[in-house]
């Protein structure tokens, strides 16, 4: 069974730091998308950062485009998403998500989140 395990999470004071990481079992990096995505209270969710696997390109939403940075260990299936500068719109519970593509066969698998409580 393929499973990811997002862990990280916590309270923080606005400006602070957090590091998210999500460990994959049951399968390999090879031709994934891997993502972080966020759901506020009464807000859908939305995909804060990704990156892929093969060449590490990484795509980040505006409201954290140089305070998060996304970063793959593929040797140990773990994702981290680095969090600086927080603030309390920040505040959410944050899944990762693993794309895969074989060939026309595609796989797309969720994590449970982690909360990220930034206080002002």
């Amino acid at each position: 069974d393929v499973q990811l395990q997002a862990s990280g999470g916590g309270l923080v004071q606005a400006g602070g730091s957090l590091r998210l990481s999500c460990a994959v079992s049951g399968l390999t990096f090879g031709n994934s998308a891997i993502a972080w995505f966020r759901q506020a209270p009464g807000k859908e969710r939305e995909g804060v950062a990704c990156i892929v696997s093969d060449n590490d390109d990484t795509v980040y939403s505006d409201s954290v485009k140089g305070r998060f940075t996304i970063a793959s260990d593929n040797a140990k299936n773990t994702v981290h998403l680095q969090m600086n500068s927080l603030k309390p719109e920040d505040t959410a519970v944050y899944y990762c998500n693993i794309f895969q593509r074989h060939g026309l066969t595609t796989q797309n698998y969720w994590g449970l989140g982690t909360q990220v409580t930034v206080s002002s």
